[in-house]
């Protein structure tokens, strides 16, 4: 085999019902095309007469010893291989359905996949569920392989038969196979090369028509896309880089380009590329710095000006497979993690149940139950960045985790057109408009020795929250900060003052009031706003339109009277002297002030 294209890569998962031999497939392959470490192949069949087991191809990909031991695949094993034409990662997923979950992880990342189904043993349940599985990921590039063939004596008759009837089923779903191919996986025939065995199959082998899977389109080409995986920061040396750092899904990323971070809205431009690059494409795991030190969290997208900014919304149209034991149920939280966003949210409404085993399909249902999958409405608890998985795949998928276990996943087709995605929408206008100054928020808090910051002081109406923050702000300001007093009733009879006797603006109250605050936080200043029992919609408004990792909330009063989860909780019966040493204790925590010796 050729050496490969590093700029060709495929992630390619291979799938199928227990025991119809997808680790036999790849470790056939492997072994054919002579991509195997040296001596592996020589060191397992060694290993088998040791065992007095007879040798299986399947055992190259076992990694763990009680793996062989059993018999089965229990986890998903990273292959690095490569044919002439380029490279693939390999996601060898496991059959069992009590590993779906497993398998449902690996395809969530795939650019494509192979679908193995057993000629004698035919179409089984899982067979059905991975394919099912398979299409609500968007894996849409799925070749289909007929497995053990010379079990059924090469029969092209069976071939044909279990063709048809697989086709048919994958049709129902909107998926038509890239190839149907015959092969055995013990014998080698049809892996690497056709087989003389099966004269009347005149189609691609299976590494053929891997090699023929078309790429992702084009992902270089496509808008700038990385989520923030994590901010390294240094101070040895006199080393004092903040490096953000994230694997680059698609479009390049070079020195000088202005970048666009969404949901938050922040801005700035590259300075370098990590490790001493000027640019990266798609598939590169990178790290740049920038310009400005913009305080960035994990999730955040980076795209670039100029370019097609990614969707941002709290409300989507998506479809979802779900694997938990437990019903998937409307109204309950889950978390969803999106690329490298984990949020919290709930499924809104399923709009289609379909039950992944013979595709009967209901039109509303109050859950989904365990393998079903669903086309539904979600909610998330803050503003996502994503793109359609039919645009960008790894931007559209998601996993749903419940009590700490992987339980679900899907895609996301679009926003919901709501009045939240509306003021998404505006927000991410507004960031590609802002105009700058050269005083950037950092200079300006560090000037000030405190963190941006917006403290929400809401509460029982009948406690005087006005007072609370009246002296928090004298207290604040004594110590040598910036802290500002916005009352509501300084934007209601000010700047709302053309619709502050419309009950019906209630959503473009608090509109106004994220703006006004949007503009205090980038002037680096700790913001003080009360408003009495503010709810989780209200509060949702503002971080929608502002950054949310830069807004606390406090609660006065004894009982939470609404929806809203609070950071912070303030007894009715504290002293207002008391409840500003518990404000700026939290406030110390959570690194907004130093504390003060």
């Amino acid at each position: 085999m050729g050496a490969g294209n590093l700029n060709e890569q495929l992630r390619l998962v291979v799938v199928g019902h227990v025991d119809h031999g997808k680790s036999t497939v790849v470790g056939r392959m492997l072994a054919d095309t002579n991509s195997l470490p040296e001596g592996k192949l020589d060191q397992i069949k060694l290993l088998c007469e040791q065992t007095s087991k007879p040798f299986e191809y399947a055992f190259l990909l076992d990694a763990l010893r009680d793996e062989r031991d059993q018999g089965i695949t229990i986890d998903a094993a990273r292959i690095f291989f490569k044919s002439a034409s380029r490279h693939y990662i390999i996601l060898d997923a496991p059959g069992h359905i009590e590993f779906v979950r497993n398998m449902a992880t690996g395809a969530s990342h795939a650019d494509a996949a192979v679908l193995v189904i057993d000629a004698k043993e035919g179409i089984q349940e899982n067979s059905k569920r991975h394919g099912h599985l398979l299409s609500i990921l968007g894996v849409s590039s799925i070749i289909v392989a007929i497995n053990k063939c010379d079990l059924v004596d090469y029969d092209e008759s069976v071939f044909d038969a279990l063709k048809s009837e697989y086709c048919a089923y994958l049709s129902e779903l909107g998926v038509n196979p890239l190839a149907v191919i015959p092969l055995s996986g013990r014998f080698g025939d049809n892996i690497v090369s056709n087989s003389p065995k099966m004269p009347w199959y005149h189609g691609p082998s299976l590494l053929q028509a891997l090699d023929d899977i078309p790429l992702p389109d084009s992902s270089q080409n496509l808008p700038l896309r990385m989520p923030i995986q994590d901010v390294y920061k240094f101070t040895n040396f006199n080393d004092n880089r903040r490096i953000v750092a994230g694997r680059i899904e698609s479009g390049q990323i070079s020195v000088g380009d202005e970048l666009l971070f969404l949901p938050s809205g922040k801005r700035s431009k590259v300075s370098t590329v990590e490790p001493g690059e000027t640019t990266a494409a798609a598939g590169s795991c990178t790290g740049v710095t920038l310009e400005d030190q913009l305080y960035l969290s994990r999730g955040d997208v980076i795209s670039k000006v100029g370019e097609a900014a990614p969707s941002v919304a709290s409300n989507v149209f998506g479809n979802i497979f779900w694997l938990g034991r437990s019903p998937m149920k409307v109204g309950r939280t889950y978390t969803f993690k999106i690329h490298t966003a984990e949020v919290k949210g709930r499924l809104e409404k399923i709009n289609c149940l379909v039950d992944s085993q013979n595709l009967d399909r209901q039109d509303a249902a109050p859950e989904i139950p365990q393998n079903g999958v669903a086309r539904c409405e979600l909610s998330f608890d803050e503003p996502v960045a994503f793109d359609p998985s039919a645009f960008i795949a790894e931007m559209g998928r998601f996993v749903v985790v419940d009590d700490y276990r992987i339980s679900g996943g899907g895609i996301i087709e679009g926003a919901i057109e709501s009045k939240q995605t509306e003021l998404s929408r505006g927000g991410v206008t507004r960031a590609l408009k802002w105009a700058t100054g050269r005083i950037s928020t950092r200079e300006r808090a560090q000037r000030f020795n405190q963190r941006p910051t917006l403290l929400l002081i809401t509460g029982e109406d009948s406690l005087d929250r006005k007072a609370l923050a009246r002296e928090l702000e004298a207290n604040l300001f004594a110590e040598g900060k910036v802290p500002y007093f916005l009352g509501i009733g300084s934007v209601l009879y000010g700047l709302d003052s053309d619709i502050a006797d419309n009950p019906q603006a209630g959503e473009e109250h608090f509109r106004r009031i994220a703006e006004v605050a949007h503009i205090l936080l980038n002037a680096g200043l700790i913001v003080i706003f009360t408003a009495s029992e503010l709810s989780a919609k209200n509060v949702q408004i503002i971080k929608t339109l502002t950054y949310p990792d830069w807004i606390e909330t406090v609660w006065l009063g004894s009982k939470v009277t609404t929806d809203l989860e609070c950071d912070l909780q303030i007894s009715s019966d504290t002293s207002t002297e008391e409840a500003v040493s518990q404000i700026k204790s939290y406030m110390q925590q959570q690194g907004i002030i130093l504390k003060i010796i």
